[in-house]
């Protein structure tokens, strides 16, 4: 499966080692002008920016939401799965990918560190349209760059609009290269979203909680493919796990996914046409673990505390 770049970025075929600079890295951006610097593999530029080492040879990238997946779980289960994914940063490369913006991933990782939850490797947030340095939660600008210019403009021409729906909160709850609002789903009117879309925005609605109006075609899958571009790792070592709606542009991708137990039933009715997703009868962190055997993983749990 060939693996697409973020959009408005560079292949890895144009952008990787070579005798001189590829398309898509031009003066000026975090790439570097510089010619060494753009001759420099892609990984190697992402690491530059990130406050922790990634691991060297990754036998397993696990992408997990969240809310109703990474963190559903008794507090034993928790601990367990929090304790194992702390003693093999060495070997698995670690994502969160998640509807919250970094100041509620902060506040989650704080909260959580009492269960043993360590910063992931990356950050994919904002439901795709923010990534960073799982450490020190700084965006990386040369994921923010495209979906930037893809939503300049965007919030200015929509806002009017999302004025007039009825059941969305009235301000939204995150800005960030996105609008999210929280929402009545009895009284939401769905009728009207492709009217906004017709602005070169998507509108998801999830878990019956969240509508989130996002640069077109910017998604979490879309995300997730263009940070895998840049990390140069192959599609079978990657796992994805999800519960919700924004979840399911992760599962389309044909990445192997976990379509852990209590996924919402949005996301359950789109199960016959996922051909790479995996339904997990165990909920949240359960599911995960079952998920992982599923694939071909299961060496890897061996010793689970």
């Amino acid at each position: 499966m060939a693996l697409r770049p973020l959009p408005g970025q560079a292949s890895g075929a144009d952008a990787g080692p070579g005798p001189g600079p590829g398309p898509g890295t031009g003066p000026g951006t975090v790439w570097g002008p510089g010619l060494e610097d753009q001759r420099r593999a892609p990984r190697a530029r992402l690491q530059d920016h990130l406050a922790a080492p990634l691991p060297r040879q990754s036998e397993l990238v696990l992408v997990t939401d969240l809310d109703g997946t990474l963190l559903e779980g008794t507090v034993p289960t928790r601990r367990r799965l929090y304790r194992w994914l702390a003693s093999q940063r060495h070997r698995v490369l670690q994502v969160f990918s998640t509807g919250r913006d970094l100041r509620s991933v902060a506040r989650l990782l704080a909260s959580e560190a009492a269960l043993g939850l360590h910063p992931p490797h990356l950050v994919i947030g904002d439901v795709g349209c923010t990534v960073a340095c799982g450490a020190s939660l700084t965006p990386l600008p040369q994921a923010l760059e495209p979906i930037e210019a893809l939503w300049r403009g965007r919030a200015e021409k929509v806002l009017p609009l999302l004025a007039l729906v009825p059941g969305l909160s009235p301000e939204p709850l995150s800005t960030d290269r996105r609008l999210a609002y929280g929402i009545d789903p009895l009284r939401l009117d769905t009728s009207r979203l492709a009217a906004i879309e017709a602005h070169g925005v998507d509108c998801l609605v999830s878990g019956d909680k969240y509508l989130d109006v996002l640069p077109a075609g910017v998604n979490k899958g879309s995300t997730l493919l263009g940070l895998l571009e840049w990390l140069e790792l192959e599609p079978a070592r990657v796992v994805t796990a999800g519960d919700s709606l924004n979840d399911l542009a992760m599962f389309e991708t044909g990445l192997q996914s976990v379509m852990v137990g209590n996924a919402e039933p949005g996301l359950v009715r789109a199960l016959p046409g996922l051909a790479c997703t995996y339904r997990a009868r165990a909920h949240g962190c359960l599911g995960i673990l079952e998920g992982l055997r599923h694939f071909g993983f299961g060496h890897l749990l061996d010793g689970l505390p």
